[in-house]
């Protein structure tokens, strides 16, 4: 008897950071610095020339401005953010399941631009806490200073010798967004530089 059981491919996904979920929370500090994967967010590539019909179509659908100069993001991390990639390139993040990937393609229609689903792409880790810019500059070479590099402002630079990017979220929260195949080496990393604030040695 044939067995007609379809599971959900949801069921079987699993994240950059899943099996490191346990070691992230040990090495996580109360009142100090804390590190979580968020997991599945939407992120979607964008590209369109400013000022075309395309970008308006996207703004339109995004309802949101597209990012006009190095470390502008637009929109929040509470619902869906576009951060500046380069003048004609753009990175779109929103909760996991949010639809933008067919909103945006068919808003771009035929104007010339590109739409492409980057979910699977890069990992997104929250650094949290009043240490989380301490833990960064043990290897991040950006000015992390508020003043040089304020609340929703993001850039790419390196951590740990690796290209990721830096998306300051919050007063005291940011995300690091390494490739997904650099996941390990950075949350290692990250719990690493994390122990000085701990007072037991995470295993």
């Amino acid at each position: 008897m044939a067995n007609n059981t379809v599971i959900e491919s949801t069921s079987l996904r699993r994240s950059p950071a899943e099996h490191l979920a346990d070691l992230m929370t040990q090495a996580s500090v109360s009142n100090a610095v804390a590190l979580q994967e968020i997991s599945f967010a939407t992120q979607v590539g964008v590209r369109a020339i400013p000022g075309s019909d395309g970008f308006a179509a996207l703004e339109n659908a995004l309802g949101l401005q597209l990012p006009a100069q190095v470390g502008q993001v637009t929109g929040s991390v509470q619902g869906t953010a576009v951060l500046w990639l380069g003048p004609d390139e753009f990175l779109a993040i929103a909760p996991e399941g949010t639809a933008l990937t067919g909103a945006l393609t068919e808003a771009l229609g035929q104007n010339p631009g590109q739409i492409l689903d980057l979910s699977s792409n890069r990992s997104v880790l929250e650094l949290s806490g009043p240490a989380a810019p301490l833990v960064l500059r043990k290897s991040c070479p950006a000015d992390l200073h508020p003043r040089a590099f304020g609340v929703n402002q993001a850039i790419t630079t390196t951590l740990a010798n690796i290209p990721v990017l830096l998306w300051r979220t919050g007063e005291q929260s940011w995300y690091v967004l390494p490739r997904a195949s650099f996941t390990e080496h950075t949350v290692h990393w990250l719990i690493d530089a994390m122990t000085e604030f701990s007072s037991e040695p995470v295993a």
